[in-house]
Formats: C-alpha cells, structure tokens, sequence
C-alpha cells in the first residue's frame, strides 16, 4: 500500500519524493525538535598564565543528534526488511526527514550508515538508491553463514549443559510471538537476537560481530519479493511462523542434547 507523503518545504521542493514510509516508522522520530542535534558550545581556552597548565573547557552537555540518528535508523533498517524502501528506489534525505520530522543532518547520517552497510548506495546531488539484491545473493549469504555458524552450534551443541540452553527460551517466544502478528520488522529483530544469544554462548566476540552483519544483510528481500513483501499478510505470516517453529525445534534439541537433530536443523534452517 502506498502512503502520500507530506508536503514538502518549499526548498525541499525539488528533492526526490520518497514514497511515504508505513504508519508507525515515522512515529519514532515523530516529535524530536528539528534542530536536536544541536548542543551547547564549550567555551573557548583561555590563555594559561606562564607555568601555569591550560584551563580545561567547560563540559558540554552530550549531543542529542545521536539519539536521534539511531532511532531513524532502526525505522529505516524496519523499512528496508519489509521492502517499503524499495529496491532499486532513490530516496532524499531531506524527503525522509519530512517524513520524519526531523531535520535532514540525523536522516542523512543513518543513510551514510546503510551505505556502509551496503544496504543503500550514495548518489551525488540525488539522494540514496536502496540496493538491489538477487536470489543469488541470499542464497551466497546463506551459504556463508551456514558455513560460519552450523560448525560452531553443533560444537556448542556437544560442551553446553542444558540449562545454558533454557536460558534462550524467552528468546525464541519472543520470534514465535513476532511471527502470530505477522510482523516482519518486529521479528527481523527478534531473529537476529536469538541467533546473536546462540552464538554468543561461544564467547567469540569477533564471531557475533561478523554473523550479525551477514544476518541483517540476509533479511534484505531480494527484488524479485518486492511485490510479495508489500501485500499477502497471510504468507507472510505463514513463512515466519515456520521460521520461528525451527528456532523452537532447535532449542528442544539443543535442551535434549540429540545432536543429529541439531545438525539436521541447523543446516537446514539456512537454505534459501
């Protein structure tokens, strides 16, 4: 469904429109002064007397454009999982920030983030431009994490007591609860924190860093799915409650300690 965006400003008149992001992401930001990143200047050095060491400035008050930037990009992340920053798209950011309500400096600074991410690609004096992934590359990124992560689950699998394993319960409920509602930002999260909270049991910092960068690229929709991600609530529903029925199954084997059927989950849970 495609939502009109605001009127813009005058001087954002000739920015690309950006086709309006789904009630809710924009209900974040929704209400942060234009102007949040501004912070109180500290004041100047003053000249130390000889021998004397420098006076330090006056602390100033923390920026408040951080906050700012990190809550539009969590809409933004939601926005690009559910496929309503669509693939190949170009997007202004001072077209989102109207959206947004805020000023376009935290907008743009979450979208050099995703392009970092390779999430979106910059382009000069036009905006971001939401990449464009294909089948063939969610199925290399599965390919890859299954390569990462099946060897060090199945290793954890044969060490780690069961009650280690009880303790990411609340976890899995929490997918399988994301995934009744039929709610793709909300579970992408929760999917990410189960498998963050299975890896980290290793205690390889380096390993979580780098399986949830490759998680998060994953959830992207590839542009073929573009159409599907938009509509058909009851498929969607129906794909992520069996995604999350497979987080539950792996957890009662992991609890058992019936290794055959971790490796058999656990291989099969990252096929395209």
């Amino acid at each position: 469904m495609e939502y009109a965006p605001r009127a813009a400003r005058p001087a954002q008149a000739a920015a690309v429109a950006a086709p309006g992001l789904p009630p809710g992401h924009d209900e974040l930001v929704r209400g942060a002064h234009p102007h949040a990143e501004r912070h109180q200047e500290a004041e100047p050095l003053r000249d130390a007397a000889p021998g004397r060491a420098e006076a330090l400035p006056r602390p100033r008050r923390m920026p408040e454009r951080h906050s700012v930037r990190d809550q539009v990009l969590r809409a933004l992340r939601g926005a690009l999982v559910t496929g309503e920053l669509r693939p190949g798209a170009v997007y202004s950011a001072p077209a989102l920030a109207e959206r947004f309500g805020v000023s376009a400096t935290p907008v743009r600074e979450a979208m050099q983030l995703l392009a970092r991410e390779g999430a979106v690609e910059a382009l000069p004096n036009k905006g971001f431009r939401v990449f464009e992934r294909s089948r063939r590359d969610r199925a290399e990124l599965a390919e890859v994490r299954a390569l990462l992560e099946v060897p060090v689950v199945l290793r954890l699998a044969r060490t780690v007591p069961s009650s280690r394993w009880e303790q990411l319960r609340p976890l899995v409920e929490a997918t399988v609860a994301a995934a009744a509602l039929g709610d793709r930002a909300a579970y992408a999260e929760a999917d990410r924190a189960f498998h963050r909270a299975l890896l980290e049991v290793s205690g390889n910092r380096q390993l979580v860093a780098v399986a949830e960068e490759l998680h998060r690229r994953a959830q992207w929709p590839v542009a073929e799915d573009h159409a599907r991600a938009g509509g058909t609530p009851r498929c969607i529903r129906a794909e992520l409650v069996a995604d999350a029925g497979e987080h539950a199954a792996l957890l009662e084997a992991l609890v058992s300690g019936d290794l055959p059927v971790v490796e058999a989950l656990a291989r099969g849970h990252y096929g395209d």
